[in-house]
């Protein structure tokens, strides 16, 4: 791997909390900039989210701006993570917060808010308590600074969808709403609303310092800068890495180590991915684009790497019920179909027999496409990635009955419910 390829931009200050002022010896200090400024930069450089979208950030700026300027805007910065596999948001959140605030303060320079919201997962006592105190540094030094509230965000799959975040912002649960209008159009009391996962605020925090070439310094042209990946699974160091973005997936294993035994699948992109073959994965390249070319996603920036001897049908089933049980029930897709799905995939892999795989294949149609939110089409793109993957697992189970692979632990996290 190259050195280029463990380029250190957003985790510059290293592991543990970075104050202010070591943040500022790292960065440099807060730019003073202006709205026009920072929509420039970071359209020029190229930047896309980094929650699972992949949109052109300086876009998504540009527009939320065009529409704000009768009414403001408001700014959410997401911090939830939902998936359960990740781990990158809470790092940077409790090792690098201002690099966040500040890219806060600037996504609010941009669009014109004067109100922001930090949303996190509830129960992080320890991380609620990193804000807090970043916050109050900054209140001591001075710093120009925005309206910013934390909020705690139930623990739940589908509470940290940008719509449902907005519904909880104004007085609702945090459950998806049917869209148009998405919230760039009318979110928070009606106002034009920028949300962004707080990666991407982080790296609009560095773009605007350092300017648009140095962003496309690392990656590629079509995908340039670093990205935060979470690694795990069968590698000799799980954990959360910066990566440049354009790396194989080869090389992406090596990062955290390389693998600890031989694998024979990697899940890429989180719940809402897919699986691809080991042999399939080290070769595709590590960007948005890459990844959506061999059937798979970026996402979150989250790669689960499966040993050879375990049964992936078996971990699908286990993420498949999950994902059915965190559904926000409010539409027949949700609340009958993913159960459907899973308890299928659950007899075909804990079973066997030849007709759970046909079920499958027929509800799906059923259920992609015609939810209110794009919680079924997650589940079912990860289930049909399973049955493609592991096809001859698949005719395997269907003719002998559950294989050897269920002896193993699960490799795929799957939070406790309390």
């Amino acid at each position: 791997m190259s050195t280029a390829q463990r380029v250190t931009r957003l985790t510059a200050t290293g592991a543990g909390y970075a104050d202010l002022a070591a943040h500022v010896r790292c960065h440099g200090p807060l730019p003073t900039v202006d709205a026009a400024h920072i929509i420039d930069v970071v359209e020029r450089s190229g930047l896309t989210g980094r929650g699972g979208a992949a949109f052109p950030t300086g876009r998504k700026l540009q527009t939320v701006a065009g529409n704000a300027r009768r009414s403001g805007a408001v700014v959410i910065a997401n911090g939830c993570e939902g998936e359960p596999a990740s781990g990158k948001d809470r790092s940077l959140l409790m090792n690098a917060p201002h690099l966040i605030l500040d890219g806060i303060v600037l996504g609010a320079r941009a669009v014109g808010a004067a109100q922001a919201y930090l949303c996190v997962h509830e129960g992080q006592d320890d991380l609620l308590s990193t804000l807090r105190r970043a916050q109050s540094e900054r209140r001591t030094a001075g710093l120009p600074d925005v309206d910013i509230t934390v909020v705690e965000v139930p623990n739940r799959y589908v509470a940290s969808e940008e719509s449902s975040l907005v519904h909880l912002l104004n007085g609702g649960p945090a459950v998806p709403l049917s869209t148009p209008p998405r919230p760039f159009e009318r979110g928070v009391r009606g106002r034009p609303t920028l949300v962004d996962n707080v990666e991407t605020l982080a790296h609009i925090a560095l773009a605007t310092r350092h300017g648009a070439d140095w962003f496309r310094a690392a990656g590629t042209p079509d995908a340039p800068g670093t990205a935060l990946v979470t690694v795990g699974g069968a590698v000799a160091v799980p954990g959360v890495y910066e990566v440049e973005l354009g790396l194989s997936g080869a090389d992406l294993l090596a990062v955290a180590g390389g693998p600890a035994e031989p694998v024979g699948a990697v899940l890429a992109g989180g719940y809402f991915g897919a699986w691809l073959r080991a042999d399939r994965f080290a070769t595709a390249p590590i960007t948005p684009l890459g990844l959506r070319g061999v059937g798979a996603a970026m996402g979150a920036g989250i790669f689960l790497a499966l040993p050879a001897t375990s049964c992936g049908l078996a971990e699908t089933a286990r993420v498949a019920r999950y994902l059915a049980d965190q559904s926000a029930s409010q539409c027949g897709p949700c609340l009958n179909g993913l159960p459907a799905l899973a308890d299928a995939l659950a007899t075909l892999a804990l079973r066997g027999g030849g007709k759970a795989s046909g079920t499958i294949t027929s509800l799906s149609p059923y259920v992609t496409g015609r939810g209110a939110c794009r919680h079924p089409d997650g589940a079912v793109r990860l289930i049909n990635s399973a049955l493609t993957t592991f096809a001859d697992d698949v005719r395997s189970h269907a003719q002998r009955g559950p294989c050897q692979g269920l002896r193993r632990t699960p490799i795929l996290p799957i939070p406790v419910k309390v």
